[in-house]
């Protein structure tokens, strides 16, 4: 038994809070029957119409984009930006799982398994992800200790342990580029991390989620996973596996 927006959102006609809306309206049947009831569950088998549609289990996808730059991580957006949404062809409603930012690239899923995606991002799971990025300035070595042993943020919280490995330094610029694998997903949290320490990022790229690379995309492109990719993905969340972080 499911509650009847779940079923609603799960075929793809719209947000399950947009489908409490629809019920409250009275534009849902169940068995020939308006329900307006929130709380009201539905089995296998019972005659769901919207509108006088009945609604058809929705195929789940499952995609892997190399995110590009200046691209919003939305289905539409009020500026008319592109988002990686309209990147993907198909009939499914789509939406990703989690969110870089506007001027973020690299490693980004994409599907309509709104239980998959929650798995993925759900805070107890500590999924590794990998950036490379370039700061404005050179870190020094109790810098380096404070990220890999955890940095507070500006909200009081903070971070789990961090790895880090140096790619480039370039005293003459004052730059430097490397890469940092966290373990967990806050909003803005690697431009947050450096912005306590002093630094502003001025690139940052995914380059890894998990398991999950996109060397063989360009920005932009993107792939199905493959049901391996999505069983490890799977795995990976539902044991809530650590990679060890000391």
């Amino acid at each position: 038994m499911e509650r009847l927006q779940k079923v609603i959102a799960a075929a793809g006609i719209a947000s399950r809070r947009k489908a409490e809306t629809y019920i409250v309206e009275g534009r849902v049947e169940v068995n020939g029957e308006v329900v307006k009831e929130l709380g009201f569950k539905v089995k296998k088998g019972d005659v769901i119409l919207v509108d006088g549609k009945a609604i058809e289990k929705e195929n789940k996808v499952y995609y892997v984009m190399n995110k590009p730059k200046r691209s919003m991580c939305t289905a539409q957006d009020e500026f008319h930006r592109q988002t990686v949404v309209s990147l993907i062809e198909g009939k499914e409603r789509l939406f990703t799982v989690g969110r870089l930012d506007y001027d973020t690239s690299g490693v980004l899923l994409l599907t309509n398994d709104g239980e998959f995606a929650n798995m993925i991002i759900h805070p107890r799971y500590h999924i590794a992800k990998t950036y490379n990025l370039t700061i404005n300035g050179i870190l020094d070595n109790a810098q380096i200790k404070q990220i890999q042993k955890g940095i507070v943020l500006d909200d009081g919280v903070k971070t789990l342990p961090a790895k880090i490995k140096m790619t480039e330094k370039d005293l003459k610029k004052n730059q430097m580029s490397f890469d940092l694998t966290i373990y967990e997903g806050r909003n803005r949290q690697i431009k947050r991390m450096m912005e306590a320490l002093g630094f502003e990022v001025r690139r940052l790229h995914r380059t890894q989620l998990g398991f999950l690379r996109v060397d063989d995309l360009s920005q932009g492109q993107y792939r199905r996973l493959k049901p391996f990719e999505i069983k490890k993905l799977r795995i990976l969340a539902e044991e809530g596996k650590l990679i060890n972080v000391d």
